[in-house]
């Protein structure tokens, strides 16, 4: 399983295999799974509501679109993911991406991510994969 993160999310979909790195595009199109938190969808509205982000339709499409076609799953933020987030070790206090690693751990998944403070969660040691 593999769990994209916004930026590979909203990458991925919006630009094609080809705006990602090799191995990020690979991985995916290799995996059993394709999943996102989601915490993901907040950050995507919370950018375009912030003017950061632009999409080619409304969010309320772009939430329905941007899964079922595409066959990625959206995990549920859960309690335990929720305190899992908050015990990780502080390198960045962005609660959505502290969120988007606690469902990686929690679903012993693979993290898709250009996010350069990832690589400093000891937590993400075996889980990360840089695009």
């Amino acid at each position: 399983m593999i769990l994209l993160d916004t930026h590979i999310r909203v990458t991925w979909i919006l630009l094609g295999r080809d705006a990602l790195k090799p191995n990020i595009a690979s991985a995916i199109e290799e995996a059993d799974r394709v999943v996102v938190s989601a915490l993901s969808s907040f950050d995507v509205i919370l950018s375009v509501k912030g003017r950061k982000l632009d999409l080619p339709l409304s969010t309320d499409e772009w939430i329905k679109e941007a899964l079922a076609p595409s066959a990625i799953e959206c995990l549920p933020v859960t309690c335990s993911i929720a305190q899992r987030s908050v015990n990780l070790t502080d390198i960045h206090r962005d609660p959505a991406d502290r969120m988007i690693i606690a469902t990686t751990l929690e679903y012993n998944a693979h993290l898709a991510s250009c996010d350069t403070a990832f690589p400093n969660y000891p937590e993400l040691s075996g889980y990360l994969l840089m695009g």
